[in-house]
């Protein structure tokens, strides 16, 4: 079963910050801010939602296929992908522009500060889900605004069930073209401040918008994550990371656990379980696609972790 994970591809310059963001920045004082920050290290990783996930699901085990879309200066990415087994079959270039760029400044609690320029990204909405094959899964992950909004209908005419992982595009769309993203999706996947912004657009608490969707879950960094089922809520435990060292790419990390999950046929529970567990090992390594996977350990860990999960009420 392949996946298709619709997203951006983009390259990630990502600075370290040896201080706090709190203590540079005056709040009485936002109208005129105007500050900047020493980051005696900075290194070029290859980023993107779409890779990030991407990378996850194959380390795993599972076969993603990226739809996206490359500037001039892509040809580096596509080696990139390709030396890890991942089609490009769907991977577009885009001429006289850049492949999209993100510049993130991160401090010494793991505050981030994020820059995005979107590049080739803005022409995403040319490539088209396509409505047979062997994909049987997918996932409209943060890109350009046209093109989430009309892959989620091309997933839906085509019959594939689908995961709405609105991200950082969220506050691209109102209440109203919300809350047609979650009429269309499968699934849906945000983080809790994300999830708080999702409901109040639409105007609705989390246990209304679980009834919706096959399945909604919300997750909460080091705590784990809330798993919604038609209103009953179950927290799976989330996983102890001695020395975090980059939370970079750890949501798309978790993403790509979720879509190999359900790509097995899992149930919610241990597809969450398992993103708990990639997630954790991927704070412990710099850069969003550095961390190495033993698949056969984090399964059993999942499945372990799975049987700990508390369904806490039904609403």
């Amino acid at each position: 079963m392949a996946t298709l994970i619709c997203g951006s591809l983009a390259f990630d310059t990502i600075m370290g910050f040896p201080g706090r963001f709190a203590e540079q920045i005056l709040p009485d004082q936002l109208k005129i801010l105007n500050v900047s920050f020493l980051v005696p290290s900075l290194r070029r990783d290859f980023g993107g939602c779409a890779g990030n996930i991407a990378y996850a699901l194959r380390q795993l085990g599972g076969t993603p296929l990226p739809m996206a879309t490359v500037g001039v200066d892509g040809a580096d990415y596509l080696a990139r992908l390709k030396s890890q087994g991942i089609s490009t079959q769907w991977v577009r270039e885009v001429a006289d522009t850049y492949t999209a760029q993100a510049m993130i400044v991160t401090d010494r609690d793991n505050n981030q500060i994020t820059a995005f320029h979107p590049g080739a990204m803005a022409q995403a909405h040319v490539n088209r889900v396509p409505a047979a094959g062997d994909i049987h899964l997918g996932i409209i992950s943060p890109d350009g605004r046209d093109a989430m909004l009309q892959h989620a209908e091309q997933f839906h005419a085509a019959g594939i069930p689908f995961v709405f992982d609105p991200g950082q595009g969220l506050p691209m769309f109102d209440g109203a073209a919300l809350a047609h993203f979650v009429d269309l999706a499968t699934w849906v996947t945000v983080n809790d401040y994300e999830g708080k912004m999702l409901c109040d657009r639409m105007g609705i608490d989390l246990a209304a918008l679980s009834r919706r969707v096959r399945g909604l879950v919300v997750t909460l960094g080091e705590h784990g994550c809330d798993l919604w089922e038609q209103g009953a809520k179950t927290h799976i435990p989330g996983v102890t990371v001695a020395d975090p060292v980059d939370p970079t790419g750890c949501g798309d990390a978790w993403r790509g656990a979720l879509l190999f999950g359900l790509e097995q046929g899992w149930a919610l529970p241990r597809c969450a379980a398992l993103g708990n567990h990639i997630g954790a090992l991927k704070v412990a390594s710099r850069g969003p696609q550095n961390y190495q996977v033993n698949a056969a350990e984090l399964i059993s860990a999942a499945k372990a972790t799975e049987a700990a999960s508390v369904r806490q009420y039904d609403v």
